[in-house]
């Protein structure tokens, strides 16, 4: 795989500045009155020779875009200590991500701190209530930055999941040389907090050294997840069909892994997700087309199992943080929604198809239990409601017909768009990460 910018910072360079998406017309474009300007839905109508794409900033209430040089497939949201449920801007974020490099040896595990991210000029515009005439000095001021610490990583990095686990704040790592890796993150996130403390990061030139790394997978995998309810208990699964238990032991840098695995998937396990209020359950979905509940406490067989849940490779799944409720997305493009309830009658309470290609990414709203997102190969994420009713049909797009009610917003312009996450502590704010780069945006209508 190939960086999307052959001028990415060497490693460990922190990036002085992100830019932010603009709609500026730098370019040769018709003039307004020769051009027809409509709402263009992916899916219901390809895009017209001579037809382009321009982005609204009205439907969005912030929007950024950076990159990191090589692109990374998985990324996770650090949570800071300043609280939930901020919507003032400008914003501050910490993000930890790994890349996949052209080179195993070029491969970095890096730790991001996004700040000064301000809103749209709409919804700043309307927050304030007034214009300013220092318009200029606004701009620069409202420039988003970003430090970024990264420690080299032999091997590309599949997926990262992070939690916090007392005093410190780890990274399990899936690479493609077969191993899972905890790193203790304390370094980095020290150094993009503080000039003094990066200084030093960088004189360091440190590589990437796991305090805890796990070899009996014996083959790759992209299936991670920490549990909610355990601080330190970890689960992973491989691409071939085995899933481990890891427990914390006391001091927190070692873990005792099952040496049985659970192991009733037939082929490869792509996701994991552990139950958010049952701390001996979780959750796996496979390219055998099922779906299993699987209980710690019970023989390594799973307790639960939706054969054909999907009719080709299940790649992603989400618990529902408040509600029985668990997300499925497969090669098919198709999202389902299982009530846990149900489960053993195999069959889902809400099927949805817009996207056109394999769901790469889901995500239930941490916030409001009814809402959830999507990614596809189809370079699309879409954001949905469960609330609205079949017959609450709203506002239709013009000229558009057979659009579900529940679906509330369709976002573009990333090329293959790999993983998506909800902030958990700014209401609606979503991040992604493509071949392209990131995304940082909040949607109107969440």
């Amino acid at each position: 795989m190939s960086a999307p910018d052959e001028h990415a910072p060497a490693a460990g360079e922190p990036v002085e500045e992100m830019d932010e998406a603009s709609s500026d017309d730098g370019e040769t474009m018709e003039e307004e009155g020769e051009r027809e300007n409509k709402v263009y839905v992916p899916g219901i109508e390809p895009l017209q020779p001579g037809e382009e794409l321009e982005m609204d900033r009205s439907a969005y209430r912030m929007y950024h875009e950076c990159q990191t040089g090589a692109p990374c497939l998985s990324f996770d949201v650090l949570r800071d200590g300043d609280g939930d449920g901020r919507e003032q801007f400008p914003l501050s974020m910490l993000m930890c991500a790994g890349t996949q490099a052209d080179t195993a040896m070029a491969n970095r595990l890096l730790v991001m701190r996004m700040y000064n991210l301000h809103g749209t000029e709409t919804e700043e515009a309307e927050s304030s209530g007034e214009e300013s005439d220092e318009d200029d000095d606004e701009d620069e001021d409202k420039k988003p930055q970003m430090e970024l610490a990264m420690l080299p990583h032999y091997g590309g990095i599949n997926r990262v999941r992070v939690c916090r686990c007392g005093e410190q704040s780890l990274a399990a790592v899936w690479s493609d040389k077969g191993q899972v890796e905890i790193f203790d993150l304390r370094a980095q996130l020290e150094a993009v907090h503080s000039s003094v403390a990066m200084t030093n990061f960088l004189q360091r030139r440190e590589e990437a050294t796991a305090i805890f790394s796990f070899s009996g997978h014996m083959s790759e995998g992209f299936a991670l997840d920490w549990s909610p309810k355990v601080p330190g208990r970890l689960v992973s699964g491989d691409s071939k069909k085995n899933i481990h238990v890891w427990e914390p032991q006391e001091g927190g840098t070692s873990w005792q892994i099952d040496q049985r695995p659970f192991s009733s998937h037939s082929k490869s396990v792509e996701d994991l997700q552990w139950s958010p209020t049952e701390a001996t359950v979780f959750a796996s979905c496979s390219v055998d087309q099922s779906i299993r509940i699987w209980d710690i406490r019970a023989p390594p067989n799973s307790m639960l199992s939706a054969n054909e849940a999907h009719s080709s490779d299940i790649n992603v799944i989400s618990w529902n943080r408040s509600e029985p409720f668990l997300l499925s997305g497969g090669d098919d493009g198709l999202l389902k929604v299982w009530d846990l309830r149900q489960f053993k009658t195999g069959r889902p309470v809400a099927n949805f198809k817009q996207h056109s290609a394999p769901i790469t990414s889901v995500e239930w709203n941490p916030k409001d239990s009814s809402v959830f997102a999507a990614s596809g190969a189809d370079d699309v994420i879409s954001q949905w409601d469960l609330s609205v009713e079949s017959c609450d049909v709203g506002a239709r797009v013009e000229g558009v017909k057979d659009l579900p009610p529940q679906l509330l917003f369709l976002h573009q312009g990333q090329k293959e768009i790999k993983e998506i996450h909800w902030h958990p502590q700014f209401p609606g704010v979503m991040v992604s990460t493509a071949l392209s780069g990131f995304n940082i945006f909040r949607t109107i209508s969440v």
